[in-house]
């Protein structure tokens, strides 16, 4: 039993192979897994700040994309009261606002405090709008703090005035860079004039009578970048976001600890978002992310574990089957090769016994050659079929004649069955075949054997048929016989089954077929099998060809 037991060590130390194969690529995903979730959170710390970013500068961008350009509506004719009430507005709706002051400017071609040529630009009123508790307060002033940025608007509108082109409409770029100053903490705008006053404009430098022209309209917003309502949207990410002036730098930069920033943009330039958080805060995020998937790779982890178990226990029960099989097959050669001896010693000296008349003597031999060929035939069959299982012989190919061949078992068979039909066809161009002769004659002797023993006594045919299908050789024997059941044709190749019927009583331990399949495998092909119950059944044989 040496055999067995090295195929059991060997199928075992498989299985021990494939456990802990899986368990270190688990180990292994496991560390690649949380190595790139922690590499995932660490980059979005790093990439997400943007939507924050995003999120705290929304109310600044459509106050100056919507709130600001909304003074060109009132087309230059805004007052202290309509100001007041549009500063109101703004404070409510943007806290950052803190402070509005507007410039209620004239234009004329007299001599002002601001001249371009013959045109005059000079502010008729200054008023400065703040808010406490909720109520819009605002003052008239009489020197106006802001006179550099009053300046600087009236010089931009000044050239604009002499350049412009009232024949086309104004770029966005030109509108910008005359209408709107941006300087750290505070935003000037002057209101659109429309190609009709800008040529009114120039009439007044043309004009030597004196005249004035009321249209324009300034407001300068000085802004709190600390009144920002920072929304903190990864709360997972971010353990602390401030707002800090661009040059802050922290004093606290221990390596346990992760910063990052995002500079504000326009009249908040001057500051930034600053987001802090411990490696610790991050590693709880790490976690959480990572027990899904570590979840997911456990599940397939036990999935192939299982797989490993169910192949174990197949093989462990296969082997213990083939165990079986082959201590009955050893038992049973044994048990068979004594009586087969005795039988052949007792049969000669039957035929040597003075007492018995020599009819009697060689019929007594006969009748004991006979069996004792039965059971050496039965004895060789079982030890080529465990060679054939253990893959313990080699195929030996050589040239055959197919037509010779066949012949050979026809003549054969006539002589061992003279009430047997047995015929053959062959496909024109089929002459010789390369295979093992020893071991297709098997197949031929059992198949047409099986053949005869299960046919009517009135029935007994086999025809054979050789012909080629694609890069295969097609052997097919065809008898009359009782034919199989369709719930028995799965089971008619295994080893030492046998169908319940009157033609198998006696002599047969259900080797024979399984032994056909077994050879046909061992040859790289197969046999197969159609049958239908008293009419008769077909089995064919495919092996590999090559002319």
């Amino acid at each position: 039993m040496q055999v067995t037991q090295n195929v059991y060590r060997k199928n075992l130390l498989l299985i021990s192979a494939f456990l802990i194969m899986i368990s270190v690529t688990l180990v292994v995903a496991l560390i690649i897994t949380y190595d790139f979730t922690s590499k995932y959170v660490l980059n979005e710390f790093y990439s997400q700040k943007s939507d924050i970013m995003e999120q705290t500068t929304k109310p600044y961008a459509d106050f100056f994309q919507n709130r600001i350009p909304q003074i060109t509506s009132y087309n230059g004719f805004l007052d202290s009261a309509s100001a007041a009430s549009y500063a109101s507005d703004v404070f409510n709706d943007y806290p950052f606002v803190k402070k509005i002051v507007f410039y209620d400017i004239a234009i004329g071609n007299q001599t002002a405090q601001h001249t371009k040529g013959k045109l005059g630009i000079a502010a008729k009123a200054v008023y400065q709008y703040t808010q406490n508790d909720g109520v819009t307060s605002g003052i008239r002033k009489y020197g106006t703090a802001e006179e550099g940025d009053f300046k600087l608007m009236v010089d931009k509108l000044s050239n604009y005035i002499a350049a412009a082109d009232t024949t086309r409409g104004p770029t966005g770029d030109e509108l910008f860079k005359t209408f709107y100053d941006i300087k750290p903490g505070k935003i000037s705008y002057m209101n659109i004039p429309r190609a009709a006053e800008i040529r009114t404009y120039r009439e007044l430098q043309r004009s030597g009578r004196p005249s004035t022209f009321s249209r324009q309209n300034m407001m300068t917003f000085f802004l709190d970048p600390y009144q920002l309502d920072v929304t903190n949207i990864h709360k997972e990410l971010y353990k602390d976001i401030s707002i800090q002036p661009v040059v802050y730098d922290p004093l606290d930069n221990s390596s346990d600890k992760l910063f990052t920033e995002a500079a504000f943009p326009g009249a908040f330039a001057d500051y930034k978002l600053y987001f802090k958080s411990d490696k610790n805060y991050l590693n709880d995020e790490i976690r959480r992310r990572f027990m899904p998937t570590a979840g997911i790779v456990l599940l397939i982890y036990i999935f192939l574990v299982v797989i490993g178990w169910l192949i174990y226990r197949n093989l462990n029960i296969n082997i213990k089957l083939f165990k079986l099989q082959y201590d009955f097959i050893n038992n049973f050669t044994h048990e068979f090769k004594t009586p087969v001896s005795v039988i052949k010693i007792a049969g000669s000296n039957l035929r040597s016994e003075a007492e018995l008349t020599e009819r009697q003597r060689k019929h007594y031999g006969k009748i004991l050659d006979e069996e004792a060929d039965k059971l050496n035939d039965l004895m060789n069959k079982l030890l080529s079929f465990t060679q054939i299982e253990n893959r313990s012989i080699k195929i030996k190919e050589e040239e055959i004649d197919l037509e010779d061949f066949v012949m050979k078992y026809v003549d054969t068979f006539s002589i061992k069955h003279p009430d047997l039909k047995l015929t053959y066809k062959i496909q024109p161009g089929i002459k010789t075949l390369y295979t093992d002769p020893v071991l297709l004659g098997s197949i031929f002797q059992n198949l047409i054997e099986n053949a005869y023993k299960y046919s009517h006594p009135d029935k007994k045919e086999v025809l054979i048929t050789i012909l080629t299908e694609k890069r295969n050789i097609v052997f097919s024997f065809a008898d009359k016989g009782i034919g199989i059941p369709k719930s028995e044709i799965s089971n008619v190749f295994k080893k030492f089954y046998r169908i319940e019927n009157k033609y198998n009583q006696n002599g047969s331990v259900g080797l024979g077929l399984a032994f056909c399949k077994e050879l046909a495998n061992f040859m790289d092909g197969q046999i197969t099998v159609k049958s239908k119950v008293n009419e008769g059944s077909e089995f064919i044989v495919t092996l590999p060809y090559e002319n």
